[in-house]
């Protein structure tokens, strides 16, 4: 891996969150968002999927499934101190990076004008395979295509013009779970609130109780790889200049 080296918010007021599914936003970021949060700064969120294919109750009508989960990220987000999520209500398990789906998260970066974009890798990781789930890797495609180069093209999907929605330029782009990372958010101070986070998503944690160890290993894990001292907690990124 790359030297990481800590991240700064200059310039940084307002950060937008793309993920494929609820959930996927707190065991990614919820740490580095109680920061940001906590800093001042305006987080926004766009869930992509409603969810409906997770869980594991046969009984329960997918419907249903997709208003609880919405129902738990509204929770988690509050509990970082987020309020502003957009919920685009695509199919989940059957994601794909089209022309449609590019449109609406550019429709949110418009409405949204982040400095920051914080979404899911498009390239897939060997070494941790289950991140990189295909609804993951869709999400994570169609939102940098969104950031480069359809949000600030104005001649690009050329509704959202029609809508009041003037082309935004995102300076910064960070991606999830990246085979390689160069950035780092240390969450020490807020591993409790993206706990408390992941513990809002009742109807997808198998093992709440335990919960608080693996977040708390997982956050000492990436802590020692990016060159935290011991007991240091982190979330790691892949920052690319997008402006």
């Amino acid at each position: 891996m790359a030297e990481a080296h800590e991240a700064t918010n200059e310039g940084v007021e307002r950060v937008l969150i793309v993920s494929a599914h609820p959930d996927d936003v707190d065991f990614g970021v919820a740490g580095s968002i109680a920061a940001w949060t906590a800093a001042g700064i305006d987080v926004t969120y766009c869930i992509v999927t409603d969810g409906d294919a997770g869980g594991s109750d046969l009984d329960l009508p997918r419907d249903e499934m997709a208003r609880i989960r919405r129902v738990e990220q509204t929770a988690a987000a509050a509990t970082v101190g987020v309020t502003d999520l957009h919920f685009l209500a695509y199919p989940d398990g059957r994601l794909q990076p089209t022309i449609e789906l590019r449109r609406d998260i550019s429709r949110v970066i418009r409405s949204a004008r982040p400095q920051r974009v914080v979404c899911q890798s498009p390239e897939r990781m060997w070494e941790r395979v289950y991140a990189s789930h295909p609804d993951h890797l869709a999400a994570g495609e169609a939102t940098v295509c969104a950031v480069y180069p359809d949000a600030r093209n104005p001649f690009a999907h050329p509704e959202l013009l029609a809508d009041g929605l003037e082309p935004w330029t995102v300076p910064e782009l960070w991606l999830m779970a990246h085979p390689t990372v160069d950035t780092y958010v240390e969450t020490t101070d807020t591993i409790d609130k993206k706990i408390a986070a992941l513990a809002c998503h009742v109807s997808q944690i198998p093992d709440p109780a335990g919960l608080d160890q693996r977040m708390r290993e997982w956050g000492a894990m990436i802590g020692a790889r990016v060159g935290l001292p011991d007991g240091r907690l982190a979330e790691a990124f892949k920052a690319v200049d997008a402006a």
